[in-house]
């Protein structure tokens, strides 16, 4: 008798199914991620070369009397940071670059948010304004701090105080050679330098907030005022802590301002962190304190840095 079969005949197997079952899934391997950690390669790199091993070196040279041309280099200890703390200039030093970044970091940003407020609106000949303000952001702050030691000339022959006298018949006024008249000199310099550029910043933020939140609002009955504080400054928030950031950093490295304008007088009034570093350390042949004062103030930078960071984010958080 003849067996007759009942179970199906399976299908030819195409090309197709005959490609799917043999390709085996890639394994998640070393490849991959190798692949894609190999684009930080270079910023490593840069960021060991030009900063961690400078650094480390700053560290070693912080604890001995390297002069910067001497063979043999002795250990000092903590000397090089004990003549810190009792010399009278760098104190003040760091004193007033701390009021310097503080101050320009405050005042840029009241000016610049309001001053931008007005940029975005239309009126004839806005951007020759927008330009204007703009224009002294373009030169150096050495080039500032030139112009303006002539204009604020504490001789009678200076650019304000000749206007002064014309106008209003008031005698010399001693802008560079008073101790508190030339750190309130030096920082509205540095606000009227910095402002503007702010300003163009603050600026693309208020272009990107939408028009309909602004509409919404005045058709609510919302007021100027209303609409600024509950719109148009939550929506500037992430533009505030670049600006700061940017404002805080660049107060706390600055020296060419100061130093042109007044050369950190009167006195050490208007003396800086980078100008003793420079002038105190490495420019009488002590690299070893200079090494110890920048690693001090990289410090108190790093300090400063993550609190501002940390508040920053806070305040972005409870506004949005």
């Amino acid at each position: 008798m003849a067996l007759t079969a009942t179970g199906t005949t399976p299908p030819a197997e195409t090309s197709t199914t005959r490609a799917v079952r043999t390709r085996r899934p890639r394994s998640s391997g070393w490849r991959g991620p190798s692949a894609s950690q190999l684009f930080l390669v270079p910023i490593v790199a840069v960021f060991v070369v030009l900063f961690l091993i400078p650094l480390a070196q700053s560290v070693y040279w912080s604890f001995t009397d390297f002069t910067g041309y001497s063979v043999d280099v002795n250990f000092v200890g903590l000397a090089n940071y004990g003549t810190i703390l009792r010399d009278p200039s760098m104190l003040a030093g760091l004193a007033f670059t701390l009021l310097f970044a503080v101050g320009t970091t405050l005042l840029v940003t009241v000016i610049a948010i309001p001053l931008a407020v007005l940029l975005n609106k239309h009126f004839a000949g806005r951007n020759f304004v927008r330009s204007a303000l703009f224009f002294p952001a373009i030169p150096s702050m050495a080039v500032l701090g030139l112009v303006w030691s002539y204009i604020l000339s504490p001789i009678a022959s200076g650019a304000l105080n000749t206007m002064l006298e014309n106008l209003l018949g008031l005698g010399p006024v001693p802008w560079l050679s008073e101790d508190s008249l030339a750190r309130m000199s030096v920082i509205l310099v540095g606000v009227w330098g910095a402002a503007g550029w702010h300003a163009v910043l603050y600026l693309a933020y208020l272009q990107s907030i939408p028009a309909d939140l602004h509409e919404v609002a005045t058709i609510d009955g919302a007021s100027a005022l209303q609409q600024f504080r509950h719109i148009t400054l939550p929506m500037l928030t992430p533009g505030i802590i670049v600006s700061q950031f940017l404002l805080m950093t660049g107060g706390l490295k600055v020296f060419d301002l100061p130093y042109t304008l007044t050369k950190g007088g009167p006195g050490f009034a208007t003396y800086t962190i980078t100008q003793s570093i420079i002038t105190s350390g490495v420019g009488q042949g002590r690299y070893g304190l200079a090494s110890a004062l920048a690693v001090l103030f990289t410090l108190a930078v790093a300090v400063l840095s993550i609190g501002q960071l940390i508040i920053s984010r806070r305040v972005e958080r409870n506004i949005l």
